[in-house]
């Protein structure tokens, strides 16, 4: 009996010496630094997003799994329409992506692109944290893609360096860039506007010489790359449509990781986002807060807030667009989200 449990005590030895060089090496696989792409750079809250949740990977892991922030999406030259053709292919790890600027590859993802679909925060919420952000989810996983988490860019206001902007027809001849996706080409040339495809890279210089006239951002973006100094004296309030921020991971990286590092990375990606959406959010009405609005003021930017009415008239100006596009995006999909707005908390 001493003699057998020398021997398994002796063979359990072995099994663990010849383990750990097993685990050295599994461990030794990961990365020396793994890029995570995002359009524009901090502070804007998607690119917020993006350097905590690098900035959390790389501390709770003690750099077992180094991220490095790559801002402007230099990774793929400045086309953020790019990044996820780029992760397919190695070249990045880890994106923070604009649902817009995922569109040209999946075109339900222009479910938060349809013009008035979405009312308020409420109704934005309903979607991510329903059946669309688990379809949409989905599809992205069908290209090698992990969802970890949900975040908003914002709803996307209004710009120019011409007039105020209260009706549809005082966009007729305006140039607006928007950055991705035709359904933004049909959007604003419903309402006689000239639209202009542009990276965001491209977009300041051209707002400075005036090769457009005007842009579609959220307001915290506006007010982060000061585009009050480029001329975007009007800026007009009416929330036509929103994008999200998805934090997704190329699979077969999420693969190489270990489940206790897994849990780390979609944990750290949760609470980026959750801080991503609350500064999205911050200062433009919710709980009394109105400090962006005070600082535009202070910036001297015009600016227009729509009432409901107003924003029926658009609403209306642009319905055929809406009904053109329902069914590129997907019927059902469009109706899971009307159904999820309509019942929202």
């Amino acid at each position: 009996m001493t003699n057998r449990r020398q021997f398994l005590a002796l063979a359990a030895g072995a099994a663990g010496t010849l383990a750990a060089p097993a685990i050295a090496r599994a461990q030794g696989a990961y990365k020396s630094e793994y890029k995570l792409s995002v359009v524009g750079n901090r502070p804007i809250p998607l690119s917020e997003g993006a350097f905590r949740w690098a900035e959390m990977v790389t501390q709770r892991t003690q750099g077992r799994i180094n991220v490095k922030v790559y801002p402007g999406s230099s990774l793929v030259g400045g086309d953020q329409t790019r990044e996820l053709v780029a992760m397919r292919q190695g070249v990045i790890d880890f994106v923070v992506s604009s649902t817009i600027n995922l569109s040209p590859q999946i075109r339900e993802m222009n479910i938060f692109s349809l013009p008035f679909l979405m009312p308020d925060a409420r109704a934005f919420d309903a979607l991510i944290n329903g059946e669309v952000g688990r379809d949409l989810a989905g599809l992205l996983a069908q290209r090698d893609s992990m969802v970890l988490a949900w975040g908003e860019n914002g709803f996307r206001e209004i710009s120019n360096s011409k007039r105020v902007i209260r009706t549809p027809a005082d966009l007729r001849g305006l140039k607006i860039r928007y950055a991705a996706g035709p359904i933004f080409k049909d959007i604003f040339e419903a309402m006689g506007a000239n639209p202009v495809q542009m990276s965001f890279a491209d977009l300041q210089p051209a707002l400075s010489t005036g090769a457009v006239d005007g842009q579609e951002n959220p307001v915290n973006l506006y007010l982060a790359f000061r585009m009050d100094t480029l001329a975007q004296r009007y800026l007009t309030i009416w929330n036509y449509v929103a994008d999200a921020g998805i934090f997704h991971l190329s699979k077969a990286i999420w693969d190489s990781f270990t489940p206790a590092d897994r849990e780390i990375v979609k944990a750290a990606a949760e609470e980026a986002a959750r801080e991503q959406i609350a500064g999205s959010r911050r200062g433009l009405g919710a709980g009394g807060d109105r400090s962006s609005f005070e600082e535009l003021a202070r910036r001297n930017v015009q600016v227009t807030e729509l009432s409901a009415d107003e924003k029926r008239a658009f609403a209306q100006a642009t319905r055929p667009v809406f009904e053109r596009w329902a069914p590129q995006v997907g019927t059902e999909l469009v109706q899971k989200a009307e159904r999820a707005i309509a019942a929202r908390a």
